[in-house]
């Protein structure tokens, strides 16, 4: 299957704790991604472990409207957020956000490795890369 590695690195002025507790929070990728609308069935059973279902949001030609469900996985230690996303279709992606003090706040490089059906691959690339864009933004926004 077609893969492909995304990254992108950024600046926070906080520190890393909470940065750490802003990503390990489920219900706050509402909006930090934009296109997750919804969060549900989120289970923190396990230590360092949160698994939940995300709807994602897509719109086609300003009126068509689909919601993706995903299953997320997200692990965490001190220094790190990462996981996995499995999506309909056969696309799926690992993710990671290393976090660094760095000056006053937090560096972090995010990466995304993707891969998807090979009529897909290019679409769901794109997308992804730019929710990860817009993340960068937002979180920097929600925690300035």
């Amino acid at each position: 299957m077609p893969a492909q590695v995304l990254k992108n690195t950024f600046h926070i002025g906080v520190e890393p704790k909470v940065v750490l507790d802003h990503l390990t929070t489920p219900e706050n990728y509402i909006g930090l991604s934009p296109i997750v609308v919804a969060v549900k069935d989120v289970d923190r059973s396990a230590p360092g472990v949160v698994r939940y279902t995300a709807t994602e949001r897509f719109r086609f030609f300003g009126f068509l409207k689909w919601d993706n469900l995903i299953a997320v996985e997200l692990f965490t230690d001190d220094h790190a957020v990462w996981g996995d996303v499995k999506s309909p279709g056969g696309v799926r992606m690992a993710y990671r956000f290393d976090l660094s003090a760095e000056g006053t706040g937090t560096r972090v490089d995010d990466v995304l490795n993707l891969s998807a059906p090979p009529l897909i691959i290019k679409y769901a690339a794109s997308e992804a890369r730019k929710v990860q864009l817009a993340r960068a933004r937002i979180l920097v926004e929600r925690l300035a």
